[in-house]
């Protein structure tokens, strides 16, 4: 059945409702233990560190006794967050930029667009150019989710202390997007022929990052300078993900390998990536993840 209810965000990390649109609910399926449907939803609200971060009325899909505690549901007014993402139901292009407003302690709205909607046609047919990342900042729509990730850098001052570390993190990112294209070639279109050889190539595809690792405080700092920008949040999802598929593919890179687990351990940022937002999202849309 479909509950409409004022939804208020909790003060728990990581809680995110997915809504039905109206009509009969289709069966839920099997779920393992701790695992969050993902559904074919419109909306969903992600919140931090106890903020509101809206109120709408919304129909709920029924799946018995609510997890939420009943703090979650209120009818008093709220803020509405400023950020909403618009994309399909995995991490891909997207979740460098969730991880980003997470660890900024900043709150943000998802709109899940199923793969049905999307081959409908309007939706498609509305973004400017025909895909989806979408990014809202208030009245301002982006599109591109390096120009996405880049505005974000340029709001929390995650850009680089002046004009030459701004240059150098341009550089990290285009180098990430690189790697990032390679991947997806993979995933998308060859994975089973030719997995073996791409991690067998990964690691000349990742030595730059090490060097530059090196270069920045013998590694034991960001890729660039002594404060996070926007460009480490990307390289750590595009190294994250690549541990997904084949756990010990850092283990030629140490400096990578502290890198990715010095940022992984950030707390706020460490509490997303442990929340069911993130665990129970995709990889990509293909099956391998």
């Amino acid at each position: 059945m479909l509950k409409s209810v004022p939804f208020r965000q909790g003060t728990r990390h990581g809680t995110e409702v997915r809504v039905s649109p109206s009509g009969p609910a289709p069966a839920t399926p099997n779920l393992a233990q701790g695992q969050a449907p993902l559904g074919d939803s419109a909306h969903s609200w992600v919140g931090r560190e106890g903020r509101g971060v809206g109120e709408q009325t919304i129909n709920i899909r029924s799946l018995g006794p609510s997890p939420l505690p009943a703090a979650c549901f209120s009818t008093a007014p709220l803020a509405m967050p400023p950020y909403t993402i618009v994309y399909f139901p995995t991490r891909g292009r997207c979740e460098a930029m969730r991880m980003l407003l997470a660890d900024q302690g900043q709150s943000w709205k998802e709109e899940v667009v199923t793969k049905e909607t999307w081959l409908q046609g309007p939706l498609k047919a509305s973004c400017l150019y025909g895909q989806l990342p979408k990014f809202q900042d208030g009245d301002l729509t982006l599109y591109q989710s390096n120009a996405i990730l880049r505005h974000l850098g340029r709001t929390f001052g995650l850009y680089g202390k002046d004009q030459r570390e701004a240059a150098l993190v341009d550089m990290v990112n285009d180098g990430v997007e690189d790697v990032r294209r390679h991947c997806g070639r993979l995933i998308h279109h060859n994975y089973e022929e030719g997995k073996a050889k791409y991690f067998q190539e990964l690691p000349e595809r990742l030595k730059p990052f090490e060097t530059l690792l090196v270069q920045n405080q013998g590694g034991q700092a960001f890729i660039v300078g002594d404060q996070i920008s926007f460009a480490d949040y990307n390289l750590l999802d595009l190294l994250l993900n690549h541990q997904v598929l084949v756990p010990s593919c850092l283990d030629s890179h140490p400096l990578l390998l502290a890198y990715v687990k010095r940022l992984s351990s950030r707390p706020k940022l460490k509490a997303y990536l442990a929340s069911p937002e993130h665990m129970n999202r995709p990889v990509h849309g293909a099956q391998k993840t």
